[in-house]
């Protein structure tokens, strides 16, 4: 049986994460209040963001602006998406 967590994101009772998705406080607050589902859509967004506005992770600049968007997202905030970009169908 899986551990569920109460989402931040969804505000339900949903699967959790296996493991924190890294080590120190904030991984261990994503492990204790995000679900599996909002982990892996937050993974695919930011994907979308790196690609899509040309983010360089070795810049600190675009590492705190990915910070603060993932915070937004798994807290059910407004957050950035690309401008003009349309998902694939499917």
């Amino acid at each position: 049986m899986s551990r569920t967590v109460f989402c931040r994101k969804y505000r339900e009772e949903l699967p959790g994460l296996a493991q924190p998705p890294f080590p120190g406080p904030k991984g261990q607050e994503i492990f204790e209040q995000i679900s599996k589902r909002a982990w892996d859509e937050w993974l695919a967004h930011q994907t979308m963001l790196i690609n899509e506005k040309r983010l360089n992770l070795m810049d600190m600049t675009a590492r705190t602006y990915l910070n603060e968007q993932r915070d937004r997202f798994l807290s059910g905030g407004a957050y950035d998406s690309a401008e003009g970009y349309v998902p694939k169908p499917g």
